[in-house]
């Protein structure tokens, strides 16, 4: 078990293709965990291992790594850096320490490097910065650099300087090393002086002793500087700032030496914060492998070999295989078996973990992402991750009756592994639902549903669920009458249709007296009227918010029957509600929309084209508007990449149910011609 001060959490983010697998496997082969440096491009890397990966040479899942540096354990997590996968990022920044941001030295500071920055941020992780690919074409270290301290400040400190650029990058000079100095030209020496006094500076400023010495000197003691970085790093006064090419390994060394010496461990972070079980006070976790066990479930993985693996963050305490602990979401005990330690796609058994250790379980019976693990006699829960709302709904069809009866299976275990991927039945449309980030993320899940469970789907635009209602109050009169030889049928009923307020659904109130119709008669006519009501009369959409009183009718001693009744009340609804003046309704979204302040025009405008209604504004975080608007659905379903277009990747929104109202007149001649012609097609099948 390793000792808890030697333990490095550490997740590598950036923008999609600024290099972080290729950079997380320039770290273990480096660090002599691979015994040769695997490429992206030819598949060959630990962290993408699943077929789609490897197909698009790009990341989708989070990815574990192992490797030792200096007697250091780190635990490295490749993150991916396309926004439809953001949830993978949301898991797994919640089980590390610090933070690696990778800059793409050809492009800069982009849209998902902010986003990534501000992610972590909200963690308060400490964060250092890779000016990666330095080797490229039009690397431009200089200009990166400084959009790097203009975006993220000051305290972004450079502690490897290059040698070289572009195609001539050979080799990094630490600022750390009077050795490496020697190597510079005298150019470069004058800046190298620069580069360590912007260090000391932000060293100084994570101690009142140290910045009053030197303000006093001018300058600070070389064990002095030494001892302190650990602490600015974690205090966030120093951002360290690198340069590497991961192909040819350039950097990587250094950057293992600073993340063993300086980045914080977990025993360096502190105290985590968690609560009570039973009154939901807040109690602050110590990293001490003596103290209770708790723990925090952050992924779930289906392995094609081992089944489910259960990933979580030990933060206190020790676990052991084929032992027990208590599940405090579920308020029951656990066994476990083996414990494994993750290395891309394989699973290496260990005994036991102590605090700050990041390991997996498998086969666990109730467990899930977001359950706390802890003692039995001190249950402690840890917060749940806010998660962004699923943007990009479709609509899908299992292509065969086998499919069928997977697709239930297959997709409860991929809305267990990502937890911004949902699936639902729309009671109404009767439509099976899969909604996601974006339509990269749910082109992924139907490509896992075919390849992973053998599963076909169709996909389609969802269906809007329209409703409709009354403007005005109706009476009529509805009569069942057969005869065809012996007993016939016949059942009478006059029924009163008025208008209920939006919303209260609908009411049967029977006002038979004088028993014109015998009292085991009248639940066969309200049965009538709620299936004439879900059938609807002027698309096919239910009919809601009305007020049906049976108020009169006749019925014949041997004719009558349960189900002329039920003929009768529905035939009785139907034309009364073609006198009430039906209406379609269709429902309204409340939606926040999150965008850069020069987007706000523009994004207002689409909001007006959309028959949106802007409720309001106000700032969000730096530079960032938050607007909040009233959008009908059947506007919303391609919003999401209409947005990104718009903002260049940098708007975001999510949207809840609010209510339904009046679909305007012009709109709806055209939905009930094409809730015919569907019909229509339906019905020829």
């Amino acid at each position: 078990m390793v000792e808890t001060k030697d333990i490095r959490n550490i997740i590598v983010l950036g923008h999609s293709g600024s290099g972080k697998t290729q950079f997380s496997e320039a770290l273990l082969y480096t660090a002599g965990t691979t015994s040769r440096l695997g490429l992206v491009d030819e598949g060959q890397t630990v962290s993408d291992y699943s077929e789609d990966e490897i197909e698009r040479k790009s990341s989708i899942d989070a990815s574990f790594l192992s490797a030792k540096w200096k007697n250091v354990e780190l635990n490295i997590i490749d993150a991916p850096g396309y926004t439809d996968f953001i949830g993978q990022v949301i898991s797994c920044i919640r089980a590390v320490d610090s933070a690696i941001i990778l800059v793409n030295a050809e492009s800069g500071v982009e849209v998902g490097t902010e986003r990534m920055w501000s992610m972590a941020e909200q963690e308060n992780l400490p964060v250092s910065i890779v000016i990666n690919k330095m080797d490229k074409e039009n690397a431009n270290f200089t200009k990166v650099l400084d959009d790097v301290r203009s975006k993220f400040g000051k305290k972004c400190i450079l502690f490897t300087s290059p040698i070289g650029e572009k195609t001539d990058f050979s080799d990094v000079v630490s600022i750390f090393s009077e050795q490496d100095a020697a190597k510079l030209p005298e150019n470069l020496k004058s800046q190298f002086a620069q580069l360590k006094e912007s260090l000391i500076e932000a060293v100084a400023e994570s101690d009142d002793a140290l910045l009053e010495k030197y303000l006093e000197t001018g300058t600070l003691q070389p064990d002095e500087i030494a001892k302190n970085i650990k602490k600015a790093i974690c205090q966030k006064n120093l951002v360290p700032v690198f340069c590497s090419a991961s192909i040819k390994g350039i950097g990587i060394k250094q950057i293992l030496d600073v993340i063993s010496e300086e980045i914080p461990s977990p025993e360096d972070r502190g105290q985590i914060k968690a609560k009570k079980a039973d009154g939901g006070e807040e109690v602050l976790i110590n990293p001490k492998t003596n103290d209770p066990l708790s723990a925090f479930v952050f992924k779930t993985i289906n392995d094609p070999y081992v089944g489910q693996l259960t990933i979580f963050r030990l933060f206190s305490g020790v676990l052991t295989s084929n032992t027990t602990f208590y599940n405090v979401n579920k308020q029951t005990k656990e066994r476990i078996g083996q414990i494994y330690k993750i290395n891309g796609k394989e699973q290496k058994s260990v005994d036991s973990v102590g605090a700050g250790e990041i390991a997996a379980l498998t086969k666990l019976k109730v467990t899930m992402t977001g359950d706390s693990m802890a003692d039995e006699k001190n249950p402690v829960l840890f917060e749940f991750m806010q998660f962004p709302e699923p943007s990009v709904s479709r609509s899908i069809k299992p292509k065969s009756r086998a499919d069928e009866d997977k697709i239930s299976i297959a997709l409860h275990k991929l809305t267990a592994e990502d937890m911004t991927f949902r699936s639902s039945r729309d009671n109404q449309t009767k439509e099976l639902i899969i909604s996601g980030v974006g339509d990269l993320h749910l082109e992924i899940m139907v490509n896992r549903l075919k390849k992973r469970f053998g599963v076909e789907v169709e996909l389609g635009t969802p269906k809007v669920p329209y409703k409709e209602t009354i403007k005005k109050t109706a009476r009529v009169q509805g009569k069942y009458k057969r005869q065809s030889g012996g007993k016939g049928q016949y059942g009478d009923v006059w029924l009163e249709l008025s208008p209920l307020p939006l919303g209260q659904g609908f009411e049967f109130v029977d006002k038979i007296v004088g028993g014109v119709i015998p009292r085991n008669y009248i639940p066969s006519v309200e049965k009538g009227v709620r299936q004439a009501m879900g059938e609807g009369v002027l698309a096919g959409y239910p009919l809601v918010d009305t007020r049906v009183t049976l108020y009169d009718g006749s019925y014949h001693e041997v004719d009558s029957s349960d189900i002329a009744f039920q003929i009768a009340g529905a035939m009785a609804f139907r034309k009364a509600a073609l006198e009430a003046v039906p209406i379609l309704l269709e429902p309204i979204m409340t939606v926040e929309i999150t965008i850069p302040d020069e987007y706000t025009g523009d994004i207002a405008g689409n909001i007006n084209s959309r028959r949106g209604r802007i409720l309001g504004m106000e700032p969000s975080s730096s530079g960032m508007q938050l607007i909040k608007a009233s959008i009908p659905l059947a506007e919303m379903f391609k919003y999401g990449t209409e947005l990104r277009s718009m903002t260049q990747g940098r708007g975001s929104y999510i949207m809840r149910f609010a209510h339904y109202e009046e679909v305007p007149a012009k709109l709806v001649d055209a939905i009930v011609q094409h809730a015919k012609v569907v019909k229509e097609a339906e019905e020829k099948k």
